[in-house]
This record gives C-alpha cells, sequence and structure tokens, in this order.
C-alpha cells in the first residue's frame, strides 16, 4: 500500500527529501503521517498532513521539516533542512484511511494509522 523511498546518508546540516507513495484511489481522502525510530528507541511523530492539508508538526521538526502531499501522484513527502544527528532514524510514512487523525486530533499516535510503509534510513553524520 504504502512505498516509502529517498532515505540516505547526509552531513549534519543538510536537506533530504523523502517520498511516500500509496495505492488506491482515495488517497486524497487519507491523513497522512511521517513517524521515525532511532535505534534503541521507540517510534515517535514526526509530521502529519490531514485531507484538508493542514501540517502538523513535532516540536522537535518543527521549522527545519515540511510535510506535503500531492494527490494527483497518491504521494506524500516530507522535506527535511537543517538536519541534525539526532534526525538519524529509520522514517516510515504512514496513512489513515478514515481520518480518524481528524476527527480526534490524534494525528500523533501511531495507532491512528491504518497502512505503514516500510520504512527508509536516514543517517545524519555530524
Amino acid at each position: 500500500q504504502l512505498q516509502a523511498s529517498g532515505g540516505g546518508l547526509v552531513q549534519a546540516g543538510g536537506s533530504l527529501g523523502l517520498s511516500c507513495a500509496a495505492s488506491g484511489r482515495t488517497f486524497s481522502s487519507y491523513c497522512m503521517g511521517w513517524f521515525r525510530q532511532a535505534p534503541g528507541k521507540g517510534r515517535e511523530f514526526v509530521a502529519a498532513i490531514n485531507w484538508r492539508g493542514s501540517t502538523f508538526y513535532a516540536d522537535s521538526v518543527k521549522g527545519r521539516f515540511t510535510i506535503s502531499r500531492d494527490n494527483a501522484k497518491n504521494t506524500v513527502y516530507v522535506q527535511m533542512n537543517s538536519l541534525k544527528p539526532e534526525d538519524t532514524a529509520v522514517y516510515y510514512c504512514a496513512a489513515d484511511k478514515d481520518a480518524r487523525t481528524y476527527y480526534s486530533g490524534s494525528y500523533y499516535s501511531a495507532l491512528g494509522y491504518d497502512y505503514w510503509g516500510q520504512g527508509t534510513l536516514v543517517t545524519v553524520s555530524s
């Protein structure tokens, strides 16, 4: 359902863009999120965009990351700028097909999402 791509190795202060392509004809109604999991840590919320285009960010990435979507391409993006070593993690995209996160405001909770991509590794060197 979801295919994430764009991870890689980047130096601190650099930029990287991730993409997540979704299958299905109702992508435009999905709320989409990005989460990440660093080695030895739990999965944490990064950013989300609902079906109306409203965006939400974790405090740790606010002002540095930008989430966007292209419904014509069934794709959600996250542009990551001013990367820090602590951004190193496997990044996952997720889809909420029923807009539960929109109606409940729980876009930051992994429990609100139905589908998950396979993850893409981002490594930020110091």
